[in-house]
């Protein structure tokens, strides 16, 4: 198992370096002149032309794009991203203060599209042809159907202006940086952003659930005696987690792409604000940069459904070579 997941994992390696090669030629089409991603505003404001020409030397901007490349690379493997165009500071540092804050409302989401997406189309499958069953296939269709800002306003609508249960918008009160008095600004974008992936996995399991209650070896436990509740559980939907699985883990990067509607709507200060930000303001190298790390948790995500597949399903990781 270890050895299936280690070849696994080196499988990124490749895929890795095409997609930075990408990034570093985008960069480079960038218009302007390329020192100033490398240098803060301050020191190229002081600089005369010469100097500016032995700094472009010193940083290898007149070598090789090959070598460049190499040299860039090295930069951004210990996290000097360059700066920002349109405010001047650190790539790195505005990433660091953004990044904990997308990670926080996506795994808030996540986890809440988990539970109720699970136990909605479990529901859906073990009372097949019921109310329930019709009122929840409703229900997703509408979650699928309905952009997430429009949930997004009129939770903001309902919740934070009418009944005054949640704020509009933020992350924190200012002086209350503790998680706990964080969850009350997190409850309502995290369930506008996990509503669409609660629908997609409430349709997915009932429909997995329903393939697998009509296998044999769900009639054969039937047979031996063990209770529904066993069977539906143990038997039914553990089975029906592998396809289910690989449609979560996919959906990871898309809720951080989704972060970046409702973060807008709910002005929460993170990756999907700040990347909306920069590309109003022009501030490619921001863009850039801000893709590559997507696309890393893209990457990322495919590993960890070979990682989720394999441990459900032992004849995948027993068949690899």
């Amino acid at each position: 198992m270890i050895r299936y997941f280690l070849y696994r994992l080196l499988a990124l390696l490749p895929k890795l370096l095409i997609i930075s090669m990408i990034i570093f030629l985008g960069l480079q089409l960038v218009p302007g002149d390329p020192i100033t991603r490398s240098i803060s505003p301050e020191v190229y404001a002081k600089l005369s032309p010469a100097q500016l020409e032995e700094m472009r030397t010193k940083l290898g901007l007149n070598d090789p794009l090959a070598l460049q490349y190499l040299r860039w690379l090295g930069g951004v493997l210990r996290g000097d991203f360059g700066y920002s165009l349109a405010t001047g500071g650190r790539i790195a540092d505005m990433i660091a203060q953004r990044l904990p804050a997308t990670f926080e409302l996506a795994t808030f989401s996540l986890a809440i599209a988990t539970v109720f997406g699970l136990l909605f189309g479990f529901v859906s499958a073990v009372r097949h042809n019921t109310i329930l069953d019709r009122v929840n296939t409703v229900l997703g269709m509408l979650g699928v159907s309905v952009p997430e800002f429009f949930f997004g306003l009129c939770a903001i609508l309902v919740f934070a202006l009418y009944l005054k249960w949640f704020p509009t918008g933020g992350r924190m009160e200012f002086g209350r940086e503790g998680f706990f008095d964080r969850i009350r600004y997190l409850v309502l974008p995290a369930c506008c952003l996990g509503i669409s992936l609660i629908a997609t996995l409430m349709r997915y399991t009932r429909g997995s659930m329903l393939d697998v209650l009509g296998k044999d070896y769900i009639k054969a436990a039937r047979s031996k005696g063990l209770s529904e509740w066993n069977v539906n559980l143990k038997h039914g939907l553990r089975n029906a987690l592998i396809p289910i699985m690989v449609i979560l883990v996919f959906r990871i990067p898309m809720l951080v792409g989704g972060t970046v509607v409702i973060e807008t709507v709910f002005n929460f200060p993170g990756m999907g604000s700040m990347l909306m930000d920069a590309i109003s303001g022009s501030d490619m190298p921001v863009v850039m940069i801000a893709t590559l790390i997507i696309s890393c948790a893209i990457l990322a995500a495919s590993f960890l459904v070979d990682l989720f597949t394999a441990v459900l399903d032992p004849r995948i990781r027993f068949g690899a070579r």
